[in-house]
């Protein structure tokens, strides 16, 4: 390979040159100015649209309804849009309609253009950069509508102002003509967009309307009092019938509703959200908190409606109040007694359900995402609205306040004595002849990015796993039936679970945590980030793989593993560790002809193809029924076999389906269960 190279290089040097000489002249003749590149306008978006929505693919095209709906959202908070209404139309296109001010259409003197032209086709063009139009917005660097401008194959744009309507068009971000009047005499403001994805840049066109509702509503929270309307236009390929679908978002209790809303599963220790709202330099902050009988804390930030997901300074305030303030007055009633240590963070937070709602001028985020706030102003703010409304509320309400103190002095005895199982697990695997897990079958690849490990249901699959498996990069770790359910245990009872210990120990969780724990060395400063100290370094595996019967059991001890490692271990989920095997349901026999099949509709869809009498079809109760060639070929072979990774889209959401399926309240279980029953026969599979 290397001599060929060489060989097609000598082919473009010029005759005349010596070799040594006229490999730089080439190179020097290959870059000089007329290669460097002005990109104008909207180009640079075109060229890289990654930089500015995060991909091409779905998460990018959802991202282009966002960025236009989070302009509506602005003129909320700046108390100029009451309603909002989004529609997915059956032709692809999505149309975003407020009541707001609507975007000015008087010339911009730097750009000889009007206001609406330049805010669509100049980037970091917009109202949010001085204090005039916005004191608080969502978007910072003026480049949200100009983007979804430049991703469109077009964008047409009517705005309700001054009495008129004005209307310009757009196609993949070129003005269309000048901006016109096409209405005189009207009542009422508002700015209409409607827009179609480009697909010479996007990679998929198909909007999934659960992914925008959640946030729809996500945002009709966090904007208390507005009106949210959602319609999803759809048309059957088969009839051309159009079916609508159509959600309406209005919370009058705000981030109240919200918390009730995250909590719906679980069993809270007050009835009530405690509500705690005030304003500090220009910071205005609003927190609603609910604990409940639940292990797991569940704190959402947001700032200016964006969800800060790596929390930042206010989540940090926060924190720093709930833990002194509970401190302070568990001393004071003498529940926490002299000499006794303080609570820690973890304690008071243990089954904490929390928003945190901020709006501040001017947000300084850590990096493009938007997901860590920055701003020192915002600690010191939350913290001290944090303080006073919460002891004000243990002051008035000192039976709730005991209840609040009782479960944190709870989750201390359990932490000391997770403390002690830890240090168990960590000695056993230290001091035991061998550090793994006895059945642990490892592979003989070192290096972790090449290696990977199948978390298997039961001996028997272990078997044919073990069997069937390169042994030079795939290692296999049998399960003993289900294991513990860590929703409804205490990190001290985690630990003494013996399968979960031998998954600890082989992955390399317990040697993560313990290496970020002492690296924190359990400073409360740097609190926030808690969660994610995980060092990576000491996993042995890049990639686990749950692989579980293709049946109800199988499905159920596939979600206790998720729950363990999104509860317990979320890093491996976060940075993509955690990926689900696709083994098959049916073994299809033609003749001499196998093929595989992984659930009852495409078993139906591939005998009405065939459309074949005799044909034997035989179902795997198990992986253990497989033979070891059968389960590499079908669920272990890198070249055939269909991986899932794990990832999480929205960790509102994914928090509460975790508490709805693993949580102790079985009537909303069965509500969902019974819901989602209903969508799958609604779609036939």
């Amino acid at each position: 390979m290397l001599e060929q190279k060489e060989k097609n290089l000598e082919t473009l040097l010029p005759a005349d040159l010596p070799a040594e000489e006229s490999t730089s002249a080439i190179v020097t003749a290959q870059y000089n100015a007329a290669d460097i590149q002005v990109l104008e306008g909207l180009e640079p978006v075109r060229k890289r649209p990654g930089m500015y929505i995060g991909s091409t693919g779905e998460t990018g095209l959802h991202h282009l309804v966002y960025e236009v709906v989070d302009n509506s959202i602005d003129e909320a908070m700046a108390g100029h849009c009451t309603d909002i209404a989004i529609t997915l139309q059956a032709d692809g296109c999505v149309m975003v309609e407020d009541n707001g001010r609507g975007i000015p259409v008087d010339i911009v003197q730097k750009t000889g253009k009007s206001a609406l032209e330049t805010v669509m086709t100049v980037l970091h063009a917009g109202g949010k950069f001085g204090e005039g139009g916005y004191k608080v917005s969502g978007g910072l660097h003026g480049v949200g509508i100009s983007v979804v401008n430049a991703l469109s194959e077009f964008c047409e744009v009517h705005v309700k102002r001054n009495g008129n309507v004005y209307f310009q068009r757009f196609e993949r971000g070129i003005a269309q003509g000048e901006i016109a009047i096409i209405q005189e005499g009207i009542e009422g403001t508002g700015t209409t967009v409607r827009f179609l994805p480009d697909g010479q840049i996007m990679e998929t066109l198909e909007f999934k309307p659960e992914i925008l509702s959640k946030r729809f509503q996500e945002l009709a929270f966090l904007n208390k009092g507005i009106t949210i309307s959602f319609t999803a236009i759809k048309k059957d390929p088969e009839t051309g019938e159009e079916q609508t679908q159509r959600e309406v978002y209005h919370h009058t209790g705000g981030v109240i509703d919200f918390v009730m809303h995250l909590n719906e599963s679980k069993e809270a220790l007050y009835p009530q959200p405690l509500y705690i709202h005030g304003e500090k330099d220009k910071v205005i902050v609003e927190v609603a908190i609910q604990h409940s009988t639940a292990y797991t804390e569940n704190v959402q930030s947001f700032v200016n409606s964006i969800n800060t997901i790596q929390g930042g300074t206010h989540v940090t305030g926060f924190r720093s109040a709930l833990t002194r303030i509970i401190n302070e007055y568990a001393r004071r009633v003498n529940l926490l007694k002299e000499g006794e240590e303080n609570l820690t963070g973890d304690d008071t937070r243990e089954g904490l359900t929390a928003i945190i709602n901020i709006k501040i001028p001017d947000p300084q985020f850590e990096g493009q995402t938007k997901a860590k706030l920055g701003n020192t102003e915002a600690r010191s703010a939350v913290e001290q609205v944090m303080a006073e409304g919460l002891l004000d509320y243990m002051d008035r309400n000192p039976n709730e306040a005991k209840l609040l103190v009782t479960k944190a002095l709870d989750a201390c005895r359990a932490r000391l004595a997770a403390k002690k199982a830890r240090e168990l697990v960590r000695r056993k695997s230290v001091l035991e002849s061998t550090t793994l897990p006895g059945k642990l079958a490892d592979c003989s690849e070192k290096d972790p990015a090449n290696s990977e490990l199948f978390l298997v249901e039961g001996d028997s699959a272990g078997g044919s796993a073990k069997q069937g498996r390169d042994r030079h990069f795939q290692a296999i770790l049998p399960l003993r039936g289900k294991i513990l359910n860590i929703e409804k245990a205490r990190e001290d009872k985690i630990y003494g679970n013996n399968e979960i210990q031998a998954i600890l120990v082989a992955t390399g969780i317990a040697a993560a945590k313990d290496a970020a724990e002492n690296a924190r060395n359990g400073s409360e400063e740097d609190d926030e980030s808690r969660e994610m100290a995980f060092d990576v370094s000491k996993l042995r595996y890049h990639k686990i793989i749950i692989m579980t019967d293709a049946d109800v059991d199988g499905a159920h001890i596939r979600t206790l593993l998720l729950t363990f490692f999104y509860r317990f271990a979320r890093p491996l989920v976060d940075q993509g560790f955690v990926y689900v095997a696709q083994p098959p349901l049916f073994k299809v026999e033609v003749g001499q002809k196998v093929k595989y099949v992984y659930n009852e509709r495409e078993l139906n869809d591939y005998l009405a193809e065939i459309k074949r009498k005799n044909v034997s079809v035989s179902r795997f109760k198990g992986l253990g029924e497989m033979m070891p060639d059968q389960l590499w070929d079908t669920a272990m072979d890198p070249a055939k076999r269909t991986l899932l990774q794990v990832k999480v889209d929205d960790a509102v959401e994914a928090d509460r389906i975790f508490t709805i399926l693993m949580g102790s309240k079985v009537e909303t279980r069965r509500e969902f269960i019974e819901k989602y029953a209903r969508e799958v026969k609604n779609l036939d599979i």
